[in-house]
């Protein structure tokens, strides 16, 4: 179980370029209007051949309101959102300017919209202290998400104070709200037990919960508890199930987990390939127990072809992580100080190819053969240092240079 908290950004819009413009920046109002605005219905564009901009922005808006919403229809016209759409087309300081007159109004969702574009800089400069004051407002407007990312911010101290007994009090409202991030950073104060009474039975409730909404590592600790038999019965199938999903998802301690599971057969059938397999893409993330498991199973021929070579590569970059293992090191005794030696480059330039290995792997370069010489011409022409003669010994008549049209009989 890990004791840092999951810092999750909920927001799934997309990043755009902003806009060229600048507006200054607003201050929070000192007091929220209790009674929230409701976004007037824009006017129907008239019918054209083509779409007007207000009609696309119109559609853009609907898309991203029910994302906001949660609808599943076509939206109502009440409920299209300009300033959502703005924000999710990149148009930061016109979803501010659009946003800010329903904020001053306690519109929660609104308060929300521009406590993020604080908070990520997004069209003007990064306020933290800003954006807590607008998050604040939202949350105590009943914005679950606010309230989530105010925590985060007490937690981390990032625009106030920090203050991890308030962030708790936080993710606990969030948490109550159904907000599955919440649930999860809550299940895990429960389980440090300082910022919030120790409960596993709580926390294992909760990671259930945060695990049933498919959030990753709700999945990788409720299966270690599952496992450990941690707040809950004893259920090493359902266990591996969940610490299987976590690894599925990308979670970098999942996989190696899940790999030692299958390795062993605990709650599932054993399945050394799939082991393998986990083990070599964690190690090619860069995680060091990975690493020193698959060479060991390299060194030995174990569920892959033996390969000393590239067990001692792995044991190189695991130890460059600080993990040594002595076990590792009496399976590799017996390599050949050449395979040693080209390991160890390896090691240091992984991922990459070491340089001499790009080298060797070249093929030679390519001369121009030199110009063969004509046989008739070499026989035609005497050495220069030896005089012509004939059988007698007497220097022989220079041929002429050109032969003679006749011939003597």
């Amino acid at each position: 179980m890990r004791g840092l908290l999951l810092g999750v950004a909920a927001s799934c819009l997309l990043a755009a370029p902003s806009l060229a413009q600048s507006t200054p920046a607003p201050s929070p109002p000192a007091q929220a209007t209790p009674e929230p605005s409701t976004l007037a219905p824009p006017t129907p564009a008239p019918s054209a051949p083509a779409p007007s901009t207000d009609a696309t922005q119109n559609t853009e808006a609907s898309d991203i309101s029910k994302q906001v919403f949660g609808a599943s229809g076509p939206m109502p016209e009440a409920k299209l959102d300009p300033a959502y759409g703005a924000f999710q087309r990149g148009y930061y300081l016109t979803a501010l300017s659009l946003a800010l007159p329903r904020a001053e109004k306690a519109d929660p969702a609104a308060q929300t919209l521009i406590a993020e574009i604080y908070s990520k800089g997004l069209g003007v400069a990064e306020s933290p202290a800003r954006a807590s004051s607008w998050y604040g407002l939202a949350s105590k407007n009943g914005d679950v998400l606010a309230s989530f990312e105010l925590a985060l911010m007490y937690q981390d101290g990032r625009g106030v104070p920090k203050n991890r007994a308030k962030a708790a009090e936080l993710f606990k409202k969030a948490a109550d709200a159904g907000y599955a991030q919440a649930k999860y950073n809550l299940a895990l104060l429960y389980v440090e037990g300082v910022y919030a009474p120790p409960d596993l039975i709580k926390a294992a409730g909760l990671l259930k919960e945060a695990a049933d909404a498919d959030l990753p590592d709700a999945h990788y600790d409720y299966g270690n508890m599952l496992i450990e038999g941690a707040g809950v019965p004893p259920d090493d199938k359902e266990g591996a199930r969940q610490i299987g999903l976590a690894a599925k998802q990308g979670v970098i301690g999942a996989e190696v987990d899940y790999a030692t599971i299958l390795y062993l057969g605990q709650g599932v059938s054993r399945d050394l390939k799939g082991a393998v397999s986990w083990y070599k893409q964690a190690a090619d993330a860069g995680n060091p127990v990975a690493q020193n498991r698959y060479a060991k199973l390299l060194a030995v021929g174990e569920g892959v072809d033996l390969n000393m070579q590239e067990a001692a590569m792995w044991r190189a970059l695991a130890r460059r992580q600080g993990l040594t293992d002595p076990v590792l090191d009496k399976l590799l005794i017996s390599i050949q100080p050449d395979d040693l030696k080209k390991a160890e480059e390896r090691a240091r330039f992984w991922p990459s190819t070491p340089p001499t290995a790009v080298a060797a792997n070249q093929p030679a370069p390519v001369t121009a053969p030199l110009p063969a010489k004509d046989p008739l011409a070499a026989a035609a022409t005497p050495a220069a240092d030896a005089p012509a003669v004939d059988p007698q010994g007497n220097p022989a008549p220079i041929p002429a240079t050109r032969p003679s049209g006749k011939q003597k009989p």
